[in-house]
């Protein structure tokens, strides 16, 4: 039987103690029926009996102290907890599906609203504000950029995307009741647009760097003085443009960076002494047994002074504008090359055949010349001829689009003058002349100095307010009637000088003198097709036509009447040279042409302004008998007039 059942611990017996008989068990109570069972209360410590006691609720029957209290505060968490949870979920679901309270794009409050009466209530209140122009500045210059030019608008729908409009976050909530929510507004930018209206601007800002050179007036060298360019940085004009859009009415200052020039004014100061001396003599050409004097004054035309890339200053001479009055004397006329060209026959253009020649090798010129002026040394230069191709092929010419005659001109003069004689040599150097599409034609360039070699004679022309006989006198007639056929064939007037008198045979303020080398007579062909010149004369007229390929159905001018009269002085003279000048008031008259295409205008040039000064009436007088040559007196109409520039 195992000890453990009286109630003992089993222990092993010991091998030499003796055997003991067992413990009696103690006696075991009965619980009676019916009654609880009674069981001692341990001994409580006085300090823990009053807690110990409340939480037994006096009879032991109730939870702990500790049990309740924690149930109160978790009741009072779980009501705080629902309180919130309702505090949000009520307005989260009033808020659901509209942008919340407080939104605000620009100014413009769109909170509350659906998403699509939100779009309707931006463009409504910021589409003015959208379309207004931004002001753009920059070297004192301000211009406008409309929006819609500039590809510039405002994205209602990626703005609205940025506005909460789902089942709100308790964040968003708060936000919504106690704060604001600002929006910025999204923007639409077209690029392209952008830097297309920047690059617009620019043409108005920018101003190309002008780097000096020595040109001559006469035989006398004269400093162009050099030029700070400025240029427009168009990606930097368009970010600012960019940001600026919608955010600021501040002009915007565009960024514009300074371009100086290769060369300043000082080092040109001081080639003016080579340049003098470059003119000093003539050149002498020579081909074979053929020789020609290139003179002072064409050296000088068509010389000038530039920089070079390692800073100096060096020599540039336009061999082929100076060939221009001595090449005929070089090479036999019969091998010249021939450019191809239209006649017109029963009022259409057809093609007259060109062919290549022989002629001095231009480019071969020019160095020589440079060499010279630059190095010093012998002034007879030996000219290499060359086999010229003419200026455009048969090929290149039918594509030029000369089909229609697209403008004419004709002015009258007396008959049988010298002058006259100079009217129709022109006419016949310049008849089937073709200016190319983008082409600056240049009268002096093309023709040279009038010469007798060439065909000119003398006749009258005013310098310095006096009738002079020079050689070419009167092709200013063809001059004026030239630049009216390009007025009213709406070509691009480049450099035109009107005479300084007015002469009555010519439309006031529709005319131009010229002279060589300056002023020239210079216009562009800005059309995309070959405009043909085409020159008629008769005894007491000369006409200019242009053909080409028409663009706009008529060229208008619009004259205002003169005005700002001025009297003229009345002067006598007893010199041999002395011709008689019958006296004209000045006035002054404003020309604006006027373009239109299909009946409706398309455009107008700027006024030009004319200054006419008063032409003096001048009396000669024969000191030997002392009458005046009253028979003698002559109108400057029936003459040409020297040049001075313009008031526009």
């Amino acid at each position: 039987m195992s000890p453990d059942i009286f109630g003992r611990p089993e222990t092993p017996p010991s091998r030499n103690a003796p055997s003991l008989p067992p413990a009696t068990p103690p006696v075991q109570p009965w619980v009676l029926e019916g009654k609880p069972e009674r069981r001692p209360i341990p001994a409580v410590p006085p300090e823990t009996a009053g807690p110990l006691a409340e939480e037994a609720g006096g009879g032991g029957e109730s939870a702990p102290p500790s049990r309740r209290r924690g149930r109160r505060v978790l009741t009072v968490t779980l009501a705080v907890a629902l309180i919130l949870f309702l505090g949000y979920l009520v307005p989260a679901i009033l808020m659901s599906g509209k942008v919340l309270p407080g939104t605000t794009v620009s100014g413009v409050d769109i909170g509350g609203l659906t998403v699509t009466e939100a779009a309707e209530r931006l463009r409504a209140r910021l589409d003015e504000r959208a379309r207004k122009p931004i002001v753009v500045q920059a070297m004192g210059i301000r211009q406008q950029v409309y929006p819609e030019d500039a590809g510039l608008s405002l994205d209602v729908v990626g703005t609205i995307e940025q506005a909460p409009s789902g089942f709100p976050n308790p964040i968003q909530v708060v936000r919504a009741l106690i704060g604001e929510i600002e929006i910025q507004p999204e923007i639409d930018v077209q690029t392209s647009k952008l830097t297309a209206a920047v690059q617009r601007l620019a043409q108005r800002i920018d101003r190309p760097v002008r780097e000096g050179e020595i040109r001559f007036k006469g035989l006398t060298p004269q400093v162009v003085t050099p030029r700070d360019g400025r240029r427009v940085e168009v990606g930097a004009a368009v970010a600012a443009i960019r940001d600026a859009y919608f955010t600021t009415t501040e002009p915007v200052t565009l960024p514009v960076t300074v371009v100086k020039p290769t060369v300043g004014v000082k080092k040109f100061t001081e080639a003016r002494i080579v340049a003098r001396r470059a003119v000093s003599a003539p050149f002498t050409l020579v081909a074979g047994f053929r020789r020609a004097e290139l003179s002072r004054q064409v050296l000088a035309a068509n010389l000038t002074f530039v920089p070079a890339p390692d800073g100096e200053i060096v020599p540039r001479f336009n061999a082929k504008g100076a060939l221009a009055a001595v090449e005929k004397q070089l090479v036999d006329p019969a091998e010249a090359p021939v450019d191809p060209t239209y006649d017109i026959v029963n009022g259409e253009p057809k093609i007259v055949p060109g062919r290549p020649g022989r002629g001095v090798d231009a480019e071969k010129l020019a160095d020589a010349i440079t060499k010279a002026i630059r190095e010093g040394g012998s002034r007879t230069i030996e000219v290499t001829l060359t086999t010229v191709k003419p200026r455009l092929s048969e090929n290149e010419l039918r594509s030029l689009g000369i089909r229609e005659k697209i403008s004419e001109f004709t002015t009258s003069h007396p008959c049988c003058q010298p002058r006259v004689t100079n009217i129709h040599r022109i006419a016949d150097i310049l008849d089937g002349y073709i200016v190319k599409p983008g082409e600056v034609f240049s009268l002096n360039g093309i023709v040279g100095p009038r010469d007798r070699a060439r065909g000119f004679v003398e006749a009258p022309q005013i310098v310095a307010g006096r009738l002079v006989n020079d050689v070419g006198g009167g092709i200013s007639q063809f001059v004026t009637t030239m630049y009216n056929a390009v007025f009213f064939g709406g070509l691009k007037d480049v450099k035109h000088t009107p005479h300084e008198f007015y002469i009555s045979r010519y439309p006031a303020g529709r005319e131009s003198t010229v002279s060589y080398p300056e002023p020239d007579f210079k216009w562009q062909n800005d059309s995309p097709y070959g405009v043909l010149v085409k020159a008629y004369y008769t005894d007491t007229s000369i006409t200019v036509q242009f053909w080409s390929t028409k663009r706009y159905d008529k060229v208008e001018a619009r004259a205002t009447k003169p005005h700002s009269f001025t009297d003229f002085p009345v002067e006598t003279d007893s010199g041999p040279d002395c011709i008689p000048m019958a006296g004209r008031k000045g006035f002054t008259i404003e020309v604006t042409r006027v373009f239109y295409r299909n009946g409706t205008e398309v455009k107008r040039d700027p006024p030009i302004r004319t200054v006419y000064r008063p032409e003096t009436r001048l009396t000669c007088v024969d000191e030997s008998s002392g009458s005046a040559g009253a028979e003698d007196s002559a109108d400057s109409s029936d003459s040409e007039v020297s040049s001075r520039p313009s008031r526009r």
